[in-house]
């Protein structure tokens, strides 16, 4: 006898996730969950930096000015260094494109060394369009330090060895923000401090000996 055909309530129920036209929705559902997650993030990704406009700029100037303005006071008359700090945010608005949302003081201060370097050149403020390719190391920064053994010692080191000492001991720069200021790569930067402090060192041991 042929078996029996399957009524319509004998059918077997589909497996689940799977609808009763072969449907795979556990897998529908996945990709779904997927697609909304990869939107979510997409969304996420999408969003667009701050405008540097002219709310950026007063932002700026509110949270760094006095930093840069005591970062001049160290190294230049305290008469010129409200005049030199105003080119330094003067030459940042200029260049609001070049300014990085993560690091801002690292690059004003990077900024505030040319201006320094061609302010001892001139002896006077200088037009924003003519900042130096190099910031000048010749540091009459020195004259700030009161200790006269301190100043001594770091007279007797070398310009580059200066300005990496006096960026970490003034500015507390370390790391990515002292790259961004000497124009170097972290390992660079890691290196000149570490080197710098070496010959501190030596040339402290060498004058307590004298």
């Amino acid at each position: 006898m042929p078996p029996r055909p399957l009524a319509p309530h004998d059918e077997a129920a589909p497996p689940d996730g799977v609808d009763a036209a072969g449907v795979d929705t556990a897998a529908g559902m996945d990709a779904a969950a997927a697609d909304d997650a990869a939107a979510d993030t997409a969304g996420v990704d999408a969003v667009a930096p701050a405008p540097h406009d002219e709310a950026w700029f007063e932002a700026l100037i509110r949270a760094y000015a006095t930093p840069v303005h005591r970062y001049l006071v160290r190294r230049v008359d305290r008469s010129d260094a409200e005049d030199l700090a105003a080119d330094v945010l003067l030459v940042a608005w200029r260049r609001r494109d070049d300014v990085p949302d993560e690091a801002p003081l690292a690059w004003l201060y990077r900024t505030a060394g040319f201006v320094v370097a061609n302010y001892r050149r001139k002896g006077r403020a200088i037009p924003v369009g003519e900042l130096p390719d190099e910031p000048d190391d010749d540091d009459p920064a020195v004259r700030a330090v009161r200790d006269d053994q301190v100043r001594a010692v770091l007279a007797g080191l070398s310009p580059r060895d200066r300005q990496v000492l006096l960026l970490h001991a003034w500015e507390g720069l370390t790391g990515d923000e002292l790259a961004t200021v000497l124009g170097i790569g972290r390992g660079g930067a890691d290196a000149a401090l570490s080197r710098a402090r070496s010959r501190l060192a030596l040339a402290w041991a060498a004058h307590a000996a004298l």
